[in-house]
């Protein structure tokens, strides 16, 4: 069933480190009496919840009977404004450690019912996740670390972030315990420490999506942007392969990239073909494995 309306409720919860977790929740508005399952919306690095066309996803998502909860990973950098990258002094310490404890505070809040709807129930024994890029990789092993999770998608999922170092970044790490990381969209220029890398290292059984992704026996959809030049194709193919649940599929979409075909800001009227391809392929896999 397709609901009309949807309505966006925002607040915000605790990290471990009592860090803000600013989050909007997408749910169907319904005058009947029913409980709707939740999705987990996670942004990738120097990303956040209302980057361009995820808004719109997460409420086209919602109308078809789920409960969407969209959120700002607590050191991702972006402050009370949601839009401008303004707390450099958490982006700059923002681990893959701290991004996993962020899933597990949404879920612990959703539980306990400190993060609701004012206006229908949530079926928090269901809840499904979503991850672009780096949040894919999260999601990967957050599927794994948390038995409430039932479902994932990714979304360009970057398969073993220790990979992604370069060696410029680790001899800046090794030498001044810091290396510079560019926003190609802002121009602005942040640092990244050295506790980031050291994480990813010493913890990577735990963190790194590709170790994470052969616990996995729920429903998994991977999909990659065929020309993705950000995060290789073969990422997800990888990810796929690796993955020994009975139910996944790996979705390749020609003719796109990274975002498959969305910027910021995003103002056109009408989602880009390769987004909405995405998106309806997202849709059926949450209306048939989490419902």
């Amino acid at each position: 069933m397709q609901y009309s309306s949807v309505k966006k409720e925002s607040g915000s919860v605790p990290s471990v480190e009592n860090l803000p977790i600013h989050y909007d929740l997408y749910s169907p508005v319904t005058t009947q009496s029913r409980s709707f399952p939740v999705i987990l919306f996670l942004h990738g690095f120097k990303g956040f919840k209302d980057w361009g066309a995820f808004p719109d996803a997460c409420e086209t998502i919602a109308r078809q009977g789920f409960c969407v909860v969209s959120f700002n990973l607590s050191k991702n950098g972006v402050g009370e404004n949601m839009l401008e990258f303004d707390e450099p002094e958490l982006f700059r310490k923002q681990t893959l450690t701290s991004d996993l404890e962020d899933v597990g505070s949404v879920i612990k809040h959703l539980k306990k019912g400190q993060l609701k709807s004012e206006q229908v129930t949530m079926n928090t024994d269901k809840i499904g996740l979503i991850g672009h890029s780096r949040g894919g990789h999260t999601a990967v092993a957050a599927a794994a670390e948390f038995t409430e999770v039932q479902c994932l998608v990714t979304w360009s999922a970057v398969a073993d972030y220790n990979k992604r170092w370069s060696d410029e970044m680790i001899s800046d790490w090794e030498s001044q315990g810091f290396t510079d990381i560019v926003n190609g969209r802002t121009g602005q220029t942040f640092p990244v420490d050295k506790i980031v890398y050291d994480d990813a290292r010493e913890n990577s059984d735990r963190l790194m999506a590709i170790k994470r992704v052969k616990e996995l026996h729920i429903p998994v959809l991977f999909a990659a942007g065929k020309d993705d030049e950000s995060v290789p194709v073969k990422d997800s193919k990888k990810l796929f392969r690796a993955c020994p649940s009975d139910d996944k599929e790996l979705l390749i979409i020609e003719n796109t990239g990274h975002t498959f075909g969305v910027s910021h800001p995003f103002e056109d009227e009408n989602l880009p073909e390769p987004f909405e391809d995405l998106l309806e392929s997202t849709e059926t896999w949450f209306i048939q494995h989490l419902r």
